[in-house]
């Protein structure tokens, strides 16, 4: 289990007492129903409303009858009485169960949600204070063009919002509820019993089911769960990268008197960001296991449930993990600066290829002719050390086309930019910068 890793709110979601309690807050709201439409007598719906449950006995109960729901009905009916009758009057086990899920995974949903709205912020923090900073782009883990951090931290607070996206749909999909007998048919609960109780609930009915609700919707939730794993993954991967001694880009936040081994007192390890890309796996392994749960047997078979009552709670703990420790990464990220401009110097001025390159193609030259031009004299300055701005104003092909000012004025970070501020604009982060 990864409880250990959860915050006490999301731990809460998923504990024996609040399964419990969404499984009692069920039974009452169907016999809330029962009784608008009549079918239980009023002086017993009072009593019923005080309905509770020993967890001691539904444990005790559990030994006898090898079967939790019946195990917590017996609780429930010795806190009642005779009128323990009318609690799961007409019901199966998972009219109560599947329903209650419902409710477990929209209170999971919305801690989620706002955790996502906490990152989402800080991102955008962030892109704001770095719009301007210049760092290099690399394509292939090799230095491209140049790049602001601030876009890097711009697209990832992006996708975050994306996520928030699919995660209200997964979320507006899963709050459901199905009060509809055995197979789904209403043959001893009629349809307006469920309306009334879902509606009491807080949940959609769900429009059609047999014993269950259909497992696509919790397949929908898991996958979505696992892309948002994966986007984190994504984000801290490329922290774990930045914070590479030949790189130190980024930094995790280092606390006084925190070590990074035991053997070696510089160390300085991108642990938590790496803890982050472990659980990611955990995240994607558990929603393979609910795609493999959509497909079962007639109106239902119990293969889902084992795996559920592990992939659906560590889903949820995990990812609020994941999202409360790398919001804490973003909001104390160490970035130096100087050294992404360092670092930018390191190839010699070979980042401007492209430039060179569009310039010798507007004085009439083919792309063919150019880029050979710009790749000797590139591939020279990769291997020999030598400035790449050097090496092509000594080049007689170039010469003749560009001025040695020219040529020097191509050199510039500015040009990379110059639509920086449009970019933000499109995203609405246009403040400050």
């Amino acid at each position: 289990m990864i409880e250990r890793y959860s915050r006490p709110r999301m731990k809460n979601v998923w504990s024996e007492d609040n399964k419990f309690d969404q499984w009692l807050k069920v039974e009452l709201a169907v016999c809330e129903a029962w009784a608008e439409l009549g079918e239980i007598p009023p002086e017993a719906i009072v009593k019923i409303r005080k309905a509770g449950y020993d967890p001691e006995r539904i444990a005790e109960w559990l030994q006898v009858t090898r079967h939790d729901m019946t195990a917590f009905l017996k609780s429930v009916a010795e806190s009642l009485g005779e009128e323990s009758r009318f609690i799961h009057l007409g019901l199966t086990s998972s009219d109560v169960m599947d329903t209650a899920l419902g409710l477990q995974l929209t209170q999971a949903a919305d801690i989620l949600a706002e955790d996502v709205a906490a990152l989402i912020s800080v991102l955008e923090d962030k892109a704001v204070e770095h719009k301007r900073t210049i760092m290099i782009g690399r394509t292939h883990g090799v230095h491209a063009e140049p790049t602001t951090f601030g876009l890097k931290m711009a697209l990832w607070r992006e996708e975050m919002r994306r996520n928030a996206q699919r995660l209200a749909e997964a979320g507006r999909n899963i709050s459901v509820g199905k009060i509809s007998g055995a197979v789904g048919t209403y043959a001893t609960v009629s349809p307006r019993v469920e309306e009334l109780a879902c509606a009491r609930l807080g949940l959609a009915p769900d429009s059609i089911s047999s014993q269950i609700v259909q497992r696509d919707r919790h397949a929908q939730f898991l996958t979505t769960l696992a892309i948002m794993a994966g986007s984190l993954e994504k984000f801290a991967t490329e922290i774990r990268g930045l914070q590479r001694t030949e790189v130190r880009e980024a930094e995790e936040p280092f606390a006084e008197g925190q070590t990074g081994s035991s053997a070696m007192p510089h160390k300085r390890n991108p642990e938590l960001c790496e803890r982050i890309c472990g659980l990611a796996r955990i995240v994607r392994g558990h929603a393979l296991a609910s795609l493999e749960s959509i497909a079962l047997w007639h109106e239902r078979d119990i293969s889902h449930s084992s795996t559920e009552r592990i992939t659906l709670p560590d889903s949820c703990l995990a990812l609020d993990y994941m999202l409360s420790t790398f919001t804490f990464v973003m909001k104390g990220l160490e970035v130096d600066v100087e050294n992404m401009r360092r670092n930018i110097a390191r190839t010699r001025g070979l980042v401007f290829s492209q430039r060179i390159l569009l310039a010798l193609i507007d004085t009439g030259l083919t792309r063919e002719e150019a880029y050979k031009i710009v790749q000797d004299n590139a591939m020279e300055a990769w291997r020999g050390g030598k400035s790449f701005l050097d090496l092509l104003q000594s080049e007689n092909r170039i010469a003749s086309r560009l001025s040695p000012h020219e040529l020097e004025s191509l050199f510039d970070y500015e040009y990379y930019l110059k639509h920086v501020d449009a970019v933000f604009e499109r995203l609405g982060l246009a403040r400050g910068g």
